[in-house]
């Protein structure tokens, strides 16, 4: 971890989205300097699947050494963002450092994203991030720190982190652009950055999104706490850039990066918008250099599956489904598959009992997963996870997200047969 300096003794921190998840470690980080934090979101109550509110953010910001003027802010509200601005002023003389972490996500592709969520994810993302900056910059101009920090991903144009979730790339794309901007607009005035993990950090929002189990796979908010930390103590001069919180630490001097994560040792889930993926993993851009295709590190060559592999492994599949599974699961999924022994396969997990083989399932699916036959049974036997296949490409999966995971689940427990 990244000893505090008391560097940020007495500077104001205006955070949005600080009452959970990664604004919040970033606000205690500050804190235990002295630091006074600007809590802008808007929970006041507590969510059942998101704890914790601006107040109780608010007590632990104190608890641990700092000032906390927690603020009812949705930043889609213009008038909310002037208001939280001017009482921050009022209360601590100025502002010094702007995070703008405020963000809205949906995974979902151009025709499942309803127009209502499109809107959320771009006035959220992008316009809060455009308009919460705005309100600042006047006061951090005046500020000796004036920093400017938007957890927002580099600008990669390869086409795989857009043909997804068009939308939500867009949005957070637009808080990166801010980044491009303001920083060219604003030099030797403030500093202003972005930064992204390299790998899925886990929050309560990432429980929602991956379901119980994603932890494992996950590093904790610290890291990115230590690297917004390191970046705030560097100069006005250090700016425009685009930081992945493990690169920055590694500058630090940080060696030891097991320490983040919530399951030391534990493969990680590499984060949407980098072409890099953690060891083992290694990347091979295919020849078109449009989409990456991940290579799993192998100590010897694995045979390609012999022909009848799908279907035996949808025998082994079939044979281990149960009342308890159907029940637990209540979904159909279809496998659109290429290559050798491919064709359209189904895996019926609704209906009483459940049923898999070739063909069309008896109910709509749910969830539609394309992919190679050889991929596939890499997925289920486990030398392949799924989330790594779809992320880099190999998997293409519509329908229900939430299904599709739970599916990666149910493959970790047959793993074991195949």
């Amino acid at each position: 971890m990244l000893p505090n300096t008391g560097k940020l003794a007495g500077c104001t921190v205006f955070i949005t989205g600080a009452s959970r998840g990664i604004g919040k470690a970033i606000a205690l980080k500050a804190a235990k300097d002295g630091a006074n934090i600007v809590i802008a979101a808007k929970t006041t109550h507590a969510h059942p699947k998101l704890p914790g509110t601006i107040y109780t953010a608010a007590e632990e910001i104190e608890a641990v050494g700092g000032k906390a003027l927690p603020c009812v802010v949705d930043v889609r509200d213009e008038q909310q963002i002037n208001d939280a601005v001017d009482k921050a002023v009022k209360k601590f003389g100025g502002i010094d450092i702007l995070v703008n972490n405020a963000s809205a996500i949906s995974l979902t592709n151009t025709l499942e994203t309803s127009t209502k969520r499109v809107d959320l994810m771009m006035n959220v993302n992008t316009r809060g991030t455009y308009l919460t900056s705005k309100a600042c910059i006047p006061y951090l101009k005046k500020s000796k720190v004036a920093h400017i920090l938007n957890l927002s991903p580099p600008l990669n144009l390869n086409p795989v982190w857009f043909k997804q979730h068009c939308a939500y790339t867009i949005a957070k794309y637009g808080m990166s652009m801010c980044v491009l901007g303001m920083a060219e607009e604003f030099k030797g005035e403030i500093a202003v950055n972005a930064l992204w993990p390299k790998t899925a950090i886990h929050t309560a929002a990432m429980d929602m999104l991956g379901g119980s189990g994603i932890e494992s796979q996950c590093r904790k908010v610290d890291i990115i706490a230590d690297a917004a930390y390191s970046i705030f103590r560097k100069p006005k001069s250090f700016t425009g850039n685009f930081i992945i919180d493990e690169n920055i630490l590694k500058e630090e001097g940080i060696k030891n990066f097991d320490i983040y994560a919530v399951k030391p040792g534990h493969p990680l889930i590499p984060d949407f918008f980098l072409d890099e993926y953690p060891e083992p993993i290694t990347k091979k851009m295919e020849s078109q250099g449009a989409v990456p295709e991940v290579k799993e590190e192998k100590l010897q060559p694995q045979p390609k599956p012999r022909s009848g592999a799908v279907e035996e492994t949808f025998k082994i599949v079939k044979e281990s489904l149960s009342d308890d599974v159907v029940k637990a699961t209540q979904a159909v999924y279809l496998f659109e598959l290429s290559g050798e022994d491919g064709g359209t396969w189904f895996l019926d997990l609704k209906s009483k009992g459940g049923n898999a083989g070739y063909g069309e399932p008896s109910d709509r699916a749910d969830v539609v997963m394309s992919m190679s036959t050889e991929d596939f049974v890499k997925m289920f036997s486990g030398k392949l996870k799924p989330t790594m296949a779809f992320m880099s490409g190999r998997l293409k999966i519509k329908g229900n997200m939430a299904l599709a995971i739970k599916l990666e689940k149910l493959m970790n427990q047959m793993s074991a047969k195949l």
